[in-house]
């Protein structure tokens, strides 16, 4: 069940291309108002509280789920029919790419970086830098792509050009219907590489397979379908304190073992990390790169990798 609550926009603290972080009488909330239209301070809103009632750690804020003051009466975006989150009563008609881009039948060797989480995406991408980087989201995290610092940041650094939604994911550059066409569009779009994983955010159940770090393997499967060469950027920590994720995490064991043949960076030298991601934020599950250096260390290995496989 749905937990809304009626409030009332006491703040705006920050707004962004697609996403406003403000306060609903008082606490903490997001806003994507490509779908919900323009908030302003006193608009009379209705929020989605759950997520912070549940005391989530990545998701602890609430989202504005309807604006009742400038958010009613919105018309669709032009030329959209096909729907994201549909059948729900947030679907909403979004232009895909497939429906505008000539796409080809295969990637033709480009490397894929397949990462379980969304803080695996900074340190990849350093590692790519100088190549034209296309971000793919995918399901497993957050949906909206607008959520994301980490990658207006990788922006800004000239580090990512592309960022691509696919599946039920949405406010990418471009959005597509699924994984597969969401990989061939990234080569269409012209880029050299690109780096697949969920948004912020992950669905955890402490279980083998129930975590949203298994949309790793869906895209390695992707990328090999589609004659990619798909690397795996193996989640590794020596900070955590949960077993399961010291050393190898089992994420990463589950998805190797589904994956079988998969390039793996684990004799990659990845001795220049910290220099590479200078002046970037680098956070995972509240430890920074002082804390758990394994776990950046990895990730960038991975993005190293993928720049060897390049013809």
């Amino acid at each position: 069940m749905l937990s809304l609550r009626r409030g009332r926009v006491t703040a705006i603290l920050e707004a962004q291309d697609g996403l406003v972080r403000l306060e609903v009488d008082g606490l903490l909330c997001v806003a994507y108002p490509r779908l919900t239209g323009p908030v302003e301070v006193g608009d009379d809103v209705v929020v989605n509280v759950q997520a912070r009632e549940l005391e989530l750690g990545s998701g602890g804020f609430d989202v504005l789920h309807v604006n009742l003051t400038r958010g009613l009466d919105l018309g669709a975006e032009d030329g959209a029919h096909v729907m994201k989150l549909p059948y729900t009563s947030l679907q909403f008609a979004r232009r895909h790419g497939e429906e505008d881009l000539e796409l080809p039948v295969s990637l033709d060797g480009m490397p894929v970086v397949a990462c379980s989480l969304h803080s695996q995406v900074a340190p990849v991408c350093a590692a790519l830098r100088g190549l034209r980087v296309a971000y793919v989201q995918l399901e497993g995290g957050a949906l909206p792509v607008e959520l994301s610092d980490s990658l207006r940041e990788l922006r800004r650094e000239g580090l990512l050009e592309t960022a691509i939604g696919s599946g039920a994911c949405f406010g990418g550059d471009v959005d597509c219907v699924n994984v597969y066409s969401a990989l061939v569009t990234a080569r269409t779009l012209g880029a050299n590489v690109i780096v697949c994983a969920i948004g912020p955010g992950v669905v955890g159940t402490g279980t083998r397979l129930g975590h949203g770090g298994m949309a790793a393997a869906v895209a390695i499967a992707a990328a090999r379908a589609l004659d990619g060469r798909p690397v795996l950027a193996v989640r590794v920590s020596e900070g955590d304190p949960r077993e399961r994720h010291r050393g190898v995490s089992h994420h990463s064991e589950v998805v190797l073992a589904l994956s079988g043949d998969v390039a793996v960076a684990s004799e990659t030298d990845a001795s220049g990390w910290r220099e590479a991601c200078d002046g970037l934020t680098l956070r995972h599950m509240g430890r920074g790169p002082d804390d758990d250096p394994a776990f950046f260390a990895a990730a960038y290995a991975a993005g190293v990798r993928a720049r060897t496989l390049l013809g």
